[in-house]
């Protein structure tokens, strides 16, 4: 009589060997699974957060946003540029909007955050939704949420925010002047301020396209008119007769006077930016350097040759990576009750 399967000992081993295997591939299968729970706990934003908590939440943000924006169109650069200043400090957690204390120079106050503006609008925003949800959405997320309703009451794009952004309780002026990148960057610094950041060279040409609209302060590119180099020159890579009418605008000792970042253009979302750059009219050093990076110039280039821009697109995108860095999620932080305010 044959021997049974289980009466072979080669056999038996070679069972067990492959129940061993079988087990070894699914812990590791297993393993993989919760590292990815995890990660994707550990972030802790998705679109709709707030659904079951607060179901007026974005009527509520974008109809007080529009109250602002349609009597004073200039702020929605404002309320965008306080999103990024937030996320590039200890990450998007509203840490831009506390008040210093008589011990700590918060980060409003630091050099970089000095002419931010739009406060009184996320004050605004924040007191609605106290009013038809108190207690529950963070500051944090209501500067994510203005920043892309500001964008888009002036006709930009539209992208789904990820919310459940909790609150930091820290802000301190020496960590902003760490971490915001200047107006005098050249491209190797730009490039490795985002990367820190979690950002690519991508996200770096988008969202420096956000200079499309607003203004930018006499004293953040006069180096460039007056002392590029320390020798009393102009910055070459500026055009010349530009530079000239600069000049009749920016006195050397000027720090009050500003101009348009997209002359022409600055109150229209749009791919314009990227032309005057080309042109070697982008008013920051830094707009200057997207052209000394291969990635930064062919996507400028791409977008200007284009029948169909994906600006618009890739701008909703990098906002959403960007609004991801370094987030405090499920217990940490708080909700302030007031923005300029951690919890007594």
């Amino acid at each position: 009589m044959p021997p049974t399967l289980s009466a072979s000992p080669l056999l038996a081993e070679l069972q067990v060997s492959s129940l061993s295997l079988f087990y070894i591939v699914f812990f590791l299968q297993l393993f993989a699974v919760l590292l990815l729970l995890e990660y994707t706990n550990s972030q802790g934003l998705q679109v709709g957060f707030y659904k079951n908590k607060c179901r007026d939440l974005e009527p509520t943000v974008i109809k007080t946003v529009a109250h602002f924006i349609w009597r004073a169109p200039s702020l929605a650069p404002s309320l965008l540029r306080l999103h990024f200043h937030d996320c590039f400090v200890r990450g998007c957690d509203g840490s831009v909007l506390l008040n210093s204390t008589s011990t700590t120079q918060a980060e409003k106050d630091s050099i970089p955050n000095q002419t931010l503006r739009g406060f009184q609008v996320i004050d605004a925003v924040k007191a609605a939704v106290e009013n038809v949800c108190p207690g529950i959405v963070s500051c944090a997320d209501i500067l994510a949420l203005v920043a892309r309703d500001a964008v888009l009451l002036i006709n930009g794009p539209y992208w789904e925010v990820p919310t459940g952004r909790r609150d930091g309780r820290v802000s301190l002026a020496s960590e902003a002047l760490a971490n915001l990148p200047p107006p005098f960057f050249d491209i190797s610094a730009l490039k490795a301020s985002f990367n820190k950041k979690g950002l690519d060279e991508k996200d770096l040409v988008v969202l420096s396209g956000a200079h499309t609209i607003g203004i930018g302060h006499c004293l953040s590119f006069s180096s460039r008119l007056y002392n590029f180099s320390g020798k009393g020159d102009t910055d070459p890579s500026l055009d010349p007769n530009y530079a000239i009418r600069l000049k009749e605008l920016c006195p050397p000792t000027d720090v009050t006077t500003f101009v348009q970042m997209d002359p022409g253009s600055s109150k229209i979302f749009d791919t314009h930016y990227y032309k005057i750059v080309t042109q070697r009219r982008g008013l920051f050093h830094s707009d200057a350097s997207l052209l000394n990076d291969t990635v930064t110039k062919t996507y400028i280039e791409t977008q200007l040759k284009s029948l169909h821009p994906s600006f618009f697109k890739d701008f909703g995108v990098s906002m959403v990576k960007m609004g991801n860095i370094e987030v405090l999620t499920g217990s940490a932080g708080e909700i302030r009750k007031n923005c300029a305010l951690v919890n007594s």
